[in-house]
């Protein structure tokens, strides 16, 4: 495997990021993944992960107010994001690998009573770590994301939309990926050019965008990808899940739209929980920030 490091010039005077710089080696060839860490030490851990293709960049504004609520606040960088090592190429990414790397992570700060907030592949990951480690978890929030099953010969679990098969297509295709431009279209609020400066620089070329190009690729759509017979083992624990779990979905993702009821309905912990919608596009943290972190802080109060 070969991989690469974005200059850490790329991140100098981003807009609304000043968080210090964590590192923990995930792998024996050196991959490094990034985290945010804020907040004390000794509070309980709220875990953000973000999807594709943005990085910790995203939670920005959620960061400073859990912690100012008196929580402790992990946001890594996905393999491949952010700043995050970069494998160049796309065959050196897959489900299991981020799933393995995010594992490190969690063990090595040793996160107990996480609540995890999730969206994208920040959900495809979370959620399946979530059931592979529920004795690390003590709640969980999803907004516009999904644990795809796999069990049938498309992907119903998201009804194989034409919006998810469009961009599939898109990312593993063309020739220029528009990293800013992308988050752009998926946010309602229009994104000012420092913050749109702050999503792409993590790519400074095509040779750092392969872990973006892979994920689109990696969503298991059938019995018969690799991810899904961990993906359904996955669900007979979620399925059994009586811990908290509230979504929190936007009003105006086309990928996601409807997979919340999905949730709701065969998840036990998601019963009696105020579940919402907020305004906002796909990528729901740069339109509702204010609105996600008092349902996350509502559902910890609760217990």
């Amino acid at each position: 495997m070969q991989f690469i490091e974005t200059p850490a010039s790329r991140f100098d005077d981003l807009l609304d990021y000043p968080f210090a710089e964590n590192r923990v080696r995930v792998d024996e060839r050196g991959l490094s993944m990034h985290y945010v860490d804020e907040g004390g030490r000794d509070a309980a851990p709220i875990l953000m992960l973000h999807g594709e293709p943005t990085w910790s960049y995203l939670y920005r504004h959620m960061i400073p107010a859990c912690v100012a609520a008196g929580h402790r606040v992990i946001a890594p960088d996905l393999i491949g994001f952010g700043k995050s090592s970069k494998p160049t190429r796309i065959r050196d990414y897959s489900y299991l690998a981020h799933c393995q790397w995010l594992r490190v992570l969690i063990e090595a700060l040793d996160l107990q009573g996480i609540t995890l907030f999730c969206q994208d592949w920040g959900s495809l990951i979370g959620l399946r770590l979530a059931a592979e480690m529920p004795e690390r978890f003590a709640r969980i929030v999803v907004g516009n994301g999904f644990l795809p099953e796999a069990t049938q010969p498309r992907w119903r679990d998201l009804k194989t939309s034409a919006a998810f098969l469009i961009w599939r297509t898109f990312a593993t295709t063309t020739p220029y990926l528009p990293i800013a431009r992308i988050v752009q279209t998926g946010t309602r609020r229009r994104l000012a050019a420092e913050e749109l400066r702050a999503y792409d620089a993590p790519f400074p070329d095509r040779r750092y965008k392969a872990g973006a190009r892979a994920f689109p690729g990696l969503v298991p759509m059938g019995p018969k990808d690799p991810a899904a017979a961990a993906n359904q083992r996955a669900w007979r624990v979620l399925e059994q899940w009586t811990k908290p779990f509230l979504t929190v979905f936007s009003t105006g993702d086309p990928i996601t739209r409807g997979l919340e009821r999905k949730l709701q309905g065969r998840i036990p912990g998601a019963a009696g929980q105020a579940h919402r919608k907020v305004r906002g596009g796909h990528f729901l943290q740069e339109d509702a920030s204010a609105e996600l972190c008092a349902a996350i802080l509502e559902l910890i109060a609760k217990g």
